[in-house]
């Protein structure tokens, strides 16, 4: 037995395909996840992100940098610090899957 469904538009498919492969590149690298794990939880300073991640300078600031380009998350300054929050929500989305999948293995449900 086959399941009728509309006929797929291979453009459209890859067009997705390719905006979701850019977005799971900005996201591939254990600092920028961490970092990611660290601002869904709400808004943290440099020094903040620095001090719960072990990301020293200058790699934090690379690795923001990279965030903030692909729009992942947004600065607001005051006065001389810079504080991050996230700012696409498909990031909370896909950092609650992550956890669930990596981080809350082995524990009660």
């Amino acid at each position: 037995m086959t399941i009728e469904t509309a006929p797929i538009n291979v453009h459209a498919m890859r067009n997705a395909a390719a905006q979701a492969s850019h977005f799971l590149r900005s996201m591939a690298n254990a600092d920028r996840l961490m970092l990611l794990c660290q601002l869904s939880q709400g808004e943290l300073g440099v020094s903040d992100l620095e001090e719960l991640t072990g990301i020293r300078q200058p790699s934090l600031s690379q690795q923001l940098g990279i965030l903030r380009r692909e729009g992942l998350i947004v600065p607001r300054k005051m006065g001389k610090k810079v504080f991050y929050s996230i700012g696409e929500p498909k990031v909370l989305v896909m950092i609650q899957q992550l956890y669930e999948l990596f981080c809350n293995e082995g524990r009660g449900s």
